[in-house]
């Protein structure tokens, strides 16, 4: 792969540079944006590498974000409101294997050489389109190789959360880890107990989304051992299932709770929301399909899954490649607005009560009066249902 002369850059990003320039800073263009824009990947943000300090790009700039300023990187919006990262210079001066002391007043090749991979430290000037590649990531993105910058081991002991960042890229563009990096990675992965759960999910959701074959993911976790330390549930037989799924928009909860036997136990040691906590737990529980593909045993599934319908609707689609055969039913039977929950009965806890049922009967009434209403929805009236329910009263 050669350099190309230029690269096309948005017009509003090119402003951030000029005006980082003309305050007699450097303003290179770094990272991902750059890596995707040699492999012909879109990308809208952009990510710069200055010798501008923190405060410098504040002063400079009106819209900015304090996204990690303790570390040197501030946020700048562009005039289409969208966030490009500006770092200074640096070097690590001390890392645990979790965070980092850094330094500032360094040059682009020695900011360039704290970085992870070879594939992520190419930098291009904007406006003088010069290209710096001291570690021949080019030469590795024509070599689909992930590699390590420097030394593998100790790039790994600076964070060990390069670890899973190398499964990614791999997973991700289907690039091979060379072996040095490979080796390093292995033998690193007990450091990963020591990261946050947080930056943990937050890279295992984004392998999610972004992995060509869930398969190659799944096994390069296993592998590299790092399922063991944070994924023990995560089962190697299910990737099979989901080996196909290519492309769109990937649910990363969707797919854990396909890929390890128990999601709620995952997601709960990954600190993921409550919300994601109980769409797992309610996929989980289902049950998966109705009884039949007939109108009323779809009401009657409805009714008992509730919020999870669409979970379990995309969980069928994912591994079978295409929509469940009742998926039709279930859209007519809401485009209808049939009712399929308590709430949607045209009789409330108050009119049952004023037929004289008291304590838990009432519940038990409205039960059975959303069971009828399940199998025949013309029912659903409010002299009807009163009817029904001073029978049962």
């Amino acid at each position: 792969m050669s350099f190309a002369r230029r690269l096309e850059i948005p017009e509003e990003v090119l402003e951030i540079a000029r005006r980082l320039e003309a305050a007699g800073h450097e303003a290179w263009c770094v990272g991902g944006a750059i890596r995707d824009a040699l492999l012909d990947i879109p990308h809208t943000d952009y990510d710069f590498a200055t010798s501008a300090r923190p405060e410098e790009v504040q002063r400079l700039f009106r819209r900015t974000a304090a996204v990690g300023v303790k570390h040197g990187t501030v946020g700048v919006l562009d005039r289409r409101r969208v966030l490009h990262e500006v770092t200074t210079f640096r070097r690590d001066v001390a890392t645990d294997g979790r965070h980092a002391v850094v330094e500032y007043g360094v040059s682009l090749d020695e900011d360039l050489a704290r970085r992870d991979f070879t594939i992520n430290a190419i930098a291009y000037h904007p406006l003088r389109h010069e290209w710096r590649d001291p570690f021949g990531g080019t030469e590795d993105l024509r070599r689909g190789l992930v590699r390590a910058v420097g030394d593998p081991a100790a790039r790994f002991a600076e964070d060990y959360l390069r670890t899973l960042r190398a499964i990614r890229f791999a997973a991700r563009f289907g690039f091979t880890i060379e072996p040095a990096t490979w080796a390093a990675a292995r033998a690193a992965a007990p450091g990963l107990t020591r990261l946050s759960a947080e930056r943990v999910r937050e890279e295992w959701f984004k392998s999610l989304r972004t992995a060509q074959d869930l398969g190659e993911l799944v096994r390069l976790w296993h592998e590299v051992g790092a399922a063991p330390v944070w994924l023990p549930e995560l089962a190697s037989e299910a990737a099979t299932r989901l080996a196909a799924v290519t492309g769109g928009e990937r649910d990363p909860v969707l797919l854990t709770s396909r890929l390890t036997t128990d999601p709620v136990a995952v997601l709960r040691r990954l600190k993921a929301s409550r919300a994601e906590i109980g769409r797992a737990a309610a996929i989980m529980a289902g049950p998966a399909a109705p009884a039949g593909a007939d109108e009323p045993a779809v009401r009657r599934w409805l009714a008992r899954v509730g919020p999870a319908t669409d979970d379990l609707l995309a969980v069928h689609a994912l591994e079978h490649g295409a929509e469940p055969p009742w998926a039709a039913t279930v859209r007519r039977v809401r485009e209808r607005g049939d009712p399929v929950t308590r709430g949607d009965l045209a009789v409330t806890g108050a009119d049952i009560q004023a037929l004289g049922a008291t304590g838990p009967r009432v519940g038990e009434i409205l039960g059975a009066l959303l069971d009828r209403v399940l199998e025949d929805p013309s029912l659903n009236t409010r002299g009807r249902l009163l009817a029904l329910a001073r029978e049962l009263a």
